[in-house]
């Protein structure tokens, strides 16, 4: 089971981080880590994450697959995303300012909350919190490669795996919606 990758969503949800932060360049770790604990976060308390794209464990911990691979100009079609960041050695750089229209107000709290939960945590403190998560290490990688993490892993390691039916069923009738309304 996976959630659909909502780039849109993804650009504003980073855009919200940034001005948490105060930034306008933040070192893309520090990015990946705060995003990641903000999907999971949503996804423990309303059953869906903000951005919808699927995680991995790496070294480092657990990220978005999608996110990082724009991060790191791999990803086809990012002509969006160059719009509004770029990359700049471990940084990433606000090129442009990403509005909110996609997010729910949930959405927006979510994201500032977990800035302000971690304003004195360095990349490294994230990091080393990340590598507690049961879905990282039920899944870690071999070193220098990366795993996927599912969404049930995920559920299991917020304590949620009930969460898992709904979730599915949530899904269905949005594919049925999106095709009787051409989403």
């Amino acid at each position: 089971m996976e959630f659909r990758f909502n780039l849109e969503k993804t650009i504003q949800a980073i855009g919200v981080l940034f001005r948490s932060e105060h930034a306008q360049q933040m070192s893309y770790l520090r990015l990946l880590k705060l995003l990641y604990i903000s999907d999971r976060e949503s996804l423990r308390e309303t059953g869906w994450p903000i951005t919808g794209d699927r995680a991995v464990a790496m070294d480092n911990g657990p990220v978005l697959s999608h996110v990082y691979d724009l991060i790191m100009d791999r990803y086809v079609g990012a002509a969006l995303w160059n719009q509004y960041f770029r990359r700049n050695h471990y940084s990433l750089e606000k090129a442009r300012e990403p509005d909110v229209g996609q997010l729910s107000k949930f959405e927006i709290a979510k994201l500032q909350e977990v800035s302000r939960t971690h304003e004195d945590h360095s990349e490294w403190e994230m990091i080393e919190l990340t590598h507690t998560f049961p879905e990282w290490n039920k899944n870690k990688p071999p070193k220098h490669s990366m795993k996927p993490i599912s969404v049930e892993d995920i559920l299991e390691g917020i304590g949620k795996p009930d969460y898992l039916a709904s979730i599915v069923q949530d899904q269905k009738d949005k594919d049925v919606y999106d095709q009787i309304f051409g989403k």
